[in-house]
């Protein structure tokens, strides 16, 4: 299992690491933006007055014990797939955490985010827009599995499976509102009922993703929504 980055950037930020800790060898964890946002919050460090406000209480809720392990996790990361090769894991893109490339963005960008990886790599992971997607791009598959957390365009977890037949995309069923009645009880952060109804009543579709992010992946300002 491959976990592509902004682990604990919500209202269970303990919770959510502490389960991934226990799973061991069987989980690979990649850096996020959000996840260095919480290193440089919980030591003292200033970020942007933009920066969520859920993201600044979970850095608050941290150990030292989970702020070293959000700092110890590398981004990208290489695996080899049996039947795949290698297979490049990153946030945003191979080159910058934060970097925004989406389904729709233009083939010109793509090469620029893709350029200088070793061609054994035909495949590339990533996250930080929280929409699924799979394209090809000059002959090598870009895959965005979607967020578990705060999902755009998804109606339940997305994730995506990888195996010697290809990418598939998938999503697992959950009941929204059980979730919601969970994070009520479980999280001390003071406005999970708004965070609740964002992202788990009502999360924002995947043209609301495009719209939100197309503004930072290059793409000239006249492009029409």
């Amino acid at each position: 299992m491959v976990v592509t980055g902004d682990l604990a950037a919500g209202p269970q930020p303990v919770q959510v690491l502490d389960r991934l800790v226990t799973l061991g060898d069987r989980v690979v964890l990649v850096r996020g933006n959000a996840d260095r946002d919480l290193v440089t919050a919980a030591r003292g460090g200033q970020l942007p007055e933009s920066t969520p406000a859920v993201d600044l209480w979970a850095a608050a809720q941290l150990s030292d014990r989970h702020v070293a392990l959000l700092d110890g996790l590398r981004h990208p990361v290489t695996l080899p797939l049996e039947g795949l090769g290698d297979v490049l894991f990153c946030h945003g893109s191979p080159r910058d955490d934060d970097e925004v490339v989406l389904v729709d963005t233009r083939p010109s960008q793509w090469a620029q985010v893709l350029a200088g990886l070793p061609d054994a790599v035909r495949i590339v992971c990533c996250g930080h827009t929280h929409m699924p997607f799979a394209r090809l791009v000059d002959r090598r598959w870009v895959v965005n599995s979607g967020s578990v957390g705060m999902p755009y365009g998804s109606r339940g977890v997305p994730w995506a499976l990888l195996d010697s037949r290809g990418v598939q995309l998938r999503t697992t069923r959950i009941d929204p509102d059980a979730v919601a009645r969970t994070l009520l009880e479980d999280s001390g952060f003071p406005d999970v009922s708004r965070w609740v109804e964002d992202y788990v009543l009502s999360p924002p579709s995947d043209l609301d993703a495009l719209h939100a992010f197309a503004a930072r992946d290059g793409r000239p300002e006249t492009w029409d929504r």
